[in-house]
């Protein structure tokens, strides 16, 4: 983590220099794309349940919510945080058929990215499996160095995989109908196109325009090609979400993708200061929504599991 420090320092020895007027319009463009993204999710939910009300506005403020807590804690615990808050906000839901919803979004995010992917590919930046564990800053470099820790999580992993299909042995089918239950909008197309697609399709736009913004406000060259090496960066970064918002793994294949066409201090600092940015932006607007969803943040009654007869009313709106 010595790099990542580094790194932050670069960052706020340049912090004068940062034109605050792009980094506000970034700032902006990143809530209106979660506004996108907590839309699609809501029709997907909609379509898995049409006799149910699903107000936007609780599932807008169960995804930032999600977000929030993503960018403090490792591990995506964020996502439980987001299916808690949804299954409060649509009576009769089942945590199974919210989770399937999450799916249909990560189809179009899956090819959106790959396509991206296929690109870096193209240019000859992306570094290669035996590189990753030699990257500064990549904070999961132990893979590589320290085979029989892997091992152990990887025995882990399977043991624990192992008892979950024992598990799904006896609700099979159960299980079966509430995951199909919540892609059922991938039946109708043209839904699927107006309803889910179109708001993911401008989610990646505005990830691509705060992109600019943020190379703007750090004085670095706005090109098409710099916009996508760094959002490739970041969905890499996403990928091994063993640190708070993927810092250092982040700023990892960032250095290396572009290697010497940028100033290794201003790539740091940029890249810190993006990712810091969107941290702080994502943890305020999170855990504002939190509280005004729960009264407060208290981990325990967001996790932890609740007594029958103690279910919560879905809140208004």
């Amino acid at each position: 983590m010595g790099e990542v420090f580094h790194a932050i320092g670069v960052f706020f020895e340049r912090l004068a220099a940062v034109e605050f007027l792009p980094l506000a319009l970034a700032i902006c463009t990143h809530i209106l794309k979660t506004a996108c993204t907590s839309r699609a999710w809501r029709n997907t939910i909609a379509a898995a349940y049409p006799d149910v009300e699903v107000p936007w506005r609780s599932i807008y403020g169960s995804y930032v919510s999600g977000v929030g807590v993503n960018a403090v804690m490792p591990a995506r615990g964020g996502d439980l945080v987001r299916l808690y808050l949804a299954h409060r906000s649509v009576p009769g839901a089942a945590y199974t058929t919210l989770a399937s919803t999450l799916a249909v979004l990560a189809i179009f995010d899956s090819v959106a990215a790959l396509l991206i992917f296929v690109y870096a590919l193209t240019l000859g930046v992306l570094p290669g499996l035996g590189l990753l564990p030699h990257l500064p800053g990549f904070d999961f470099a132990w893979v590589g160095r320290s085979p029989e820790l892997s091992l152990a999580l990887a025995l882990a992993l399977v043991i624990v995989a192992v008892i979950g299909a024992m598990w799904l042995r006896f609700r099979v089918h159960d299980l079966k109908e509430r995951l199909l239950q919540g892609v059922v909008v991938l039946r109708d197309r043209g839904r699927y196109l107006r309803t889910v697609a179109v708001w993911q399709a401008a989610d990646w736009f505005l990830r691509f325009v705060a992109i600019w913004f943020f190379l703007a406000a750090f004085g670095i060259d706005q090109s098409i090609q710099n916009v996508l090496l760094v959002q490739v960066s970041t969905s890499l970064a996403s990928l091994v979400p063993v640190s708070p918002g993927g810092i250092g793994t982040e700023q990892a294949f960032i250095v290396f993708v572009f290697k010497d066409a940028v100033p290794r201090s201003s790539l740091l600092a940029f890249s810190v200061g993006m990712r810091l940015t969107l941290t702080a932006v994502n943890a305020i607007v999170g855990f504002t929504a939190l509280f005004l969803m729960l009264g407060h943040v208290r981990w325990r009654d967001v996790v932890g599991p609740r007594k029958e007869g103690q279910e919560k009313p879905a809140p208004e709106g």
